[in-house]
Order: C-alpha cells, then sequence, then structure tokens
C-alpha cells in the first residue's frame, strides 16, 4: 500500500488519537517527538484506527495524456486520486516520450512524462480518464489509435471519466451516446453531435459516466470519484487535506455569472474554436 504518499492526511487524521494517554509518544516532549520516525510510528497508528476510512480493494486509475492538453485538467483529479490509500495511477500514451504542448514552435514549459503505454495499460481499469485542452483534444477527436484505445478500455472500464473538453474525446470514441454529460461552457452542446446529451453541471454523473466541467472543475470531478471509491468521509479528509475551500475573487466562473462584455469577449474568441469542434464531432460521429 502506497502509505507515505497519504502520510500527511493520516497524520491530520490521527491527531487527536496522539493526544491521548494511551499513545506512548503522549508524554515525549514536542522536540523528542518531532522526528520522521516518531511520524511514521504516528502515520501507521492512524492506518491501523481508521481502517474503515482509507482501507479498500486496490483501485487502478488510468489517466490518458496526450500533446495539447490543459495541464490543470489533469493535476487536479490528480491530485486528488494521489491522496487515495492503495492505487495504481498509470499515466498513458503512445509512448513514453514527454508529452507537451501540440505545436512544435511552442515550448512547453512544464511536460509530463507518460509512465505507461497503451500496450502496457491493464486490462482493466477503475478508471478510465481523460483531459481537456484545445486544440488538442480536436486532434485526439479524429485519433484512431487514441479512439481505439479508448473504446476497448471503456467497455470495461468501472468508471469512464473526463474533465472540460475530454468528454468530447469520450463522445468521439463511442463511449457518452445516450449518456448525460458535461464539458467546457465553450463547447458543452458540440456533445449532441457526438449522441451525448449535454447536462448542465459542475459535475455529471449518469451510471458509470463521470464527467467535469472546465478546468478548475477538475478538483470537484476527483473529489466526487473519491467518494465513490472509497466513502463520502474519506473525500471529505482528501478535500481537508488540499485545504479545498475556494473563495474566487470575482463572481464570474460560468456565462451565467460573467458580465456581459466578459461573455461578448470570449464568445468572440472562441467562435472559430466552436466551429472546429462542431465540425470535427459531425465527422466524428459519423464513424461510431
Amino acid at each position: 500500500m502506497n502509505r507515505r504518499d497519504f502520510a500527511k492526511l493520516a497524520a491530520a487524521l490521527g491527531t487527536a488519537h496522539a493526544l491521548l494517554p494511551q499513545n506512548s509518544m503522549a508524554n515525549e516532549t514536542p522536540a523528542a517527538a518531532a522526528t520522521k520516525e516518531s511520524a511514521d510510528v504516528h502515520h501507521q497508528d492512524a492506518m491501523e484506527r481508521y481502517a474503515s476510512l482509507t482501507s479498500g480493494d486496490k483501485v487502478v486509475i488510468g489517466m490518458v495524456l496526450y500533446p495539447g492538453m490543459f495541464l490543470q485538467d489533469l493535476v487536479g483529479p490528480l491530485a486528488v486520486f494521489e491522496s487515495l490509500m492503495n492505487r495504481d495511477i498509470h499515466l498513458l500514451w503512445k509512448d513514453k516520450s514527454f508529452v507537451g504542448n501540440e505545436g512544435p514552435k511552442q515550448t512547453a514549459l512544464i511536460p509530463v512524462r507518460p509512465t505507461t503505454t497503451f500496450a502496457e495499460c491493464p486490462e482493466k481499469l477503475d478508471v478510465l480518464f481523460v483531459p481537456g485542452g484545445v486544440p488538442g483534444t480536436l486532434t485526439m477527436m479524429e485519433d484512431q489509435e487514441v479512439l481505439k484505445f479508448l473504446a476497448r478500455q471503456g467497455a470495461t472500464a468501472r468508471f469512464v471519466t473526463s474533465v472540460c473538453t475530454g468528454s468530447l474525446v469520450l463522445g468521439a470514441a463511442g463511449l457518452l451516446k445516450g449518456y448525460k454529460a458535461t464539458s467546457h461552457w465553450a463547447t458543452h452542446d458540440v456533445l449532441t453531435e457526438l449522441g451525448a446529451i449535454p447536462t448542465k453541471g459542475r459535475v455529471v454523473v449518469d451510471r458509470n459516466r463521470i464527467t467535469g466541467g472546465g478546468v478548475t472543475a477538475g478538483i470537484d470531478f476527483g473529489l466526487t470519484l473519491a467518494a465513490l471509491l472509497r466513502s463520502e468521509d474519506y473525500a471529505k479528509a482528501i478535500q481537508l487535506y488540499l485545504e479545498y475551500d475556494p473563495a474566487p475573487p470575482f463572481d464570474s466562473g460560468s456565462p451565467e455569472k460573467a458580465p456581459a462584455v466578459v461573455n461578448q469577449f470570449l464568445g468572440d474568441m472562441f467562435a472559430g474554436l466552436r466551429e472546429t469542434a462542431f465540425a470535427t464531432a459531425r465527422r466524428a460521429g459519423k464513424l461510431i
């Protein structure tokens, strides 16, 4: 079990117990107790006492990477998934070369190295996940190697999931036909062309399909999924561990809330993208 990955959360859960007399560390001075070894003792003790909260079968998670993905779409859910006990996380791509921006003239500021190729991917995943990111999403919607991999894995995965425009890639692979789903607000209605039922929501759950809205919804998505994989209390503990308590300086995070000038600006900026997304989705829709 990947216990050290969850040490900070476990220590937080075990703080109250650490103050009880029966704990052998209780009578030590703070200086004596504050060592890596003592922290590990607290951690192991907490794992035993909170086994009902943190235990469960190993969860196998596959997160697809691709050139041009939006990094926050990946790292938001990844931060949550890494907080799960007893899990394997596979960062998936065709090969193990660094994945960055799609255009060769663009500098990949934070490239990501895949851990697992499509060919090496476990046969059955608990979670199959696709991030968003344009224009990379549009390319993936017509990449037959990617679509075949998703269709094969999606047929047996416990949960088929995405964040942002990643739902368009799932849809192009034929995995959202007849399912309610969401996407980034700019491409939300494009889902119709892929047989999905566009549904507004920060996170939309329809049977084993779980889709998150744009970019920052990835953390909400991750916590929703963590509750299904483990328990609601565990998901709440992860939320506290990550200190996910958003208080944005502006209330402009959706078209319904944003002022007219902001909606007009982004609407004009995304007009070409929407046209391309619809055209790509129509082509993909004819093939699924």
